[in-house]
């Protein structure tokens, strides 16, 4: 599981069409409207992956998309290893902040983080 930042960008000017010989050109100039966060899930060896697109990247952004994960992507599986970074918001507590204790303690018994 990895998160990755992205910038939503818009263009200031209409781009010059392309001509024979010669691809459409685009003004340098561009107007930032903002960001949004991709969560990446994938299992290599299965050959599947998820992403999600969302507006934060936040403790219950990331609980939601564990609960995603467990409910959806993998409802059969026993425990789910889930390989990420050590950021802040990747906690078994967030869990907790997120959701009832009986449920987030049903989704920590089943995550193991590396």
């Amino acid at each position: 599981m990895d998160e990755q930042p992205r910038p939503l960008i818009g263009e200031t000017r209409n781009p010059i069409p392309a001509k024979p010989g010669q691809v459409e050109r685009y003004d340098y100039e561009y107007v930032r409207n903002g960001t949004v966060d991709n969560f990446m899930f994938l299992e290599p060896l299965g050959n599947w992956r998820r992403v999600s697109v969302r507006e934060s990247k936040t403790q219950r952004d990331w609980a939601e998309e564990i609960a995603h994960l467990l409910d959806i992507d993998f409802p059969d599986a026993e425990v789910v290893v889930l390989i990420c970074d050590n950021f802040d918001t990747h906690k078994i507590g967030a869990l907790y902040k997120r959701f009832p204790a009986e449920q987030a303690h049903a989704y920590a018994r089943r995550l193991e983080i590396h």
